[in-house]
């Protein structure tokens, strides 16, 4: 009886050393023997290990044997097994110019002191067509691969060049626009602008209805009287006369004393008296009252400018001014 014990005790002792040294395995792979020529194949080692074990692995570069090249180098995948192991799976693309049948022997992979081999394994590589030894042409290994034309990707590419045209000329239009200082979109139903002389005329027009002398507000009278021929001024001759004084705008109308000298002068006692009743408080005549509005009648008239094409001023166009002096 002691003597079974003994025998059972050597055995599961022997077992368990012979599982405690296989502290590492290697499976080699090739995903495929056979392949034409100028292909791609993976070859791939699968290490099984313990968690914090280091192996040393085999190192390629540009080959794996000689006639079988390394299209990428290896790329690693670690995963945990159940029994708590490690695999690790390294990966290879190969290929091969050679018309041959490959050989690829058993490479070793070392965990401290224990080295594992992989099997071996053998890979196929043949030719697909009959090379003509008797040409002087070049062949190419495989034949051209002519892909489909793709009419979907080429139309939305067209559509996406189209919008961002459009997007450039809109900016430019808008960039334009903001450099010119004029609106971004313009009216369509915009109402022709009316001469100055008619606009100025509707002016005085008013004026002479609102009859603002006869209610002592002489003052108010003769500055609406000095705006309306400033804003015409402004109009016809391109002065800024609303930022002038009396003698600024007459020293910039000099001119018309010698071509219009009664409309230079019926505007200058326009402007004065105006000066005199706002500024030094003139109680002036009632004549007088009635000469500054002839006069800038009579100023108008003379200077206004016609059109090349005339306009037609109709009664509603007037009011229109009236409501807008």
């Amino acid at each position: 009886m002691r003597r079974i014990l003994f025998y059972c005790f050597i055995f599961i002792s022997s077992f368990f050393i012979h599982v405690q040294a296989q502290k590492i395995t290697v499976t080699a792979r090739i995903d495929s023997t056979q392949m034409w020529i100028g292909n791609q194949t993976r070859l791939s080692f699968e290490i099984s290990q313990k968690p914090g074990q280091k192996v040393i692995t085999p190192v390629f570069s540009d080959t794996i044997i000689s006639g079988l090249e390394l299209v990428e180098n290896c790329k690693s995948d670690t995963v945990t097994n159940p029994d708590g192991h490690l695999l690790v799976t390294q990966n290879y693309v190969v290929t091969s110019f050679e018309d041959s049948l490959l050989y690829i022997p058993s490479f070793p992979f070392v965990a401290e002191n224990e080295t594992v081999w992989s099997k071996s394994l053998s890979l196929k590589v043949v030719q697909p067509f009959q090379i003509d030894t008797a040409s002087n042409s070049i062949a190419d290994i495989k034949q051209v691969f002519n892909t489909k034309f793709n009419w979907k990707e080429f139309i939305i590419k067209i559509l996406i060049g189209l919008l961002i045209l459009a997007l450039c000329v809109l900016l430019f239009i808008l960039i334009s626009r903001l450099i010119r200082k004029k609106p971004v979109f313009e009216s369509q139903n915009k109402t022709p602008e009316l001469p100055p002389h008619v606009i100025a005329i509707a002016g005085l027009d008013k004026i002479k209805s609102e009859k603002l002398w006869q209610q002592n507000r002489t003052k108010e009278y003769h500055t609406e009287l000095t705006d309306v021929l400033r804003v015409y001024i402004e109009k016809i001759y391109d002065i800024p006369c609303m930022e002038m004084t009396s003698e600024e705008i007459l020293s910039h109308l000099n001119f018309l004393r010698f071509e219009q000298k009664s409309a230079y002068t019926s505007l200058k006692n326009i402007l004065h008296l105006a000066d005199l009743v706002k500024f030094a408080k003139w109680n002036a005549l009632i004549d007088e009252h009635e000469l500054s509005l002839n006069n800038a009648y009579l100023f108008v008239n003379q200077t206004k400018k016609e059109e090349p094409e005339t306009v037609e001023v109709t009664k509603q166009a007037v009011e229109d001014v009236n409501k807008t002096v």
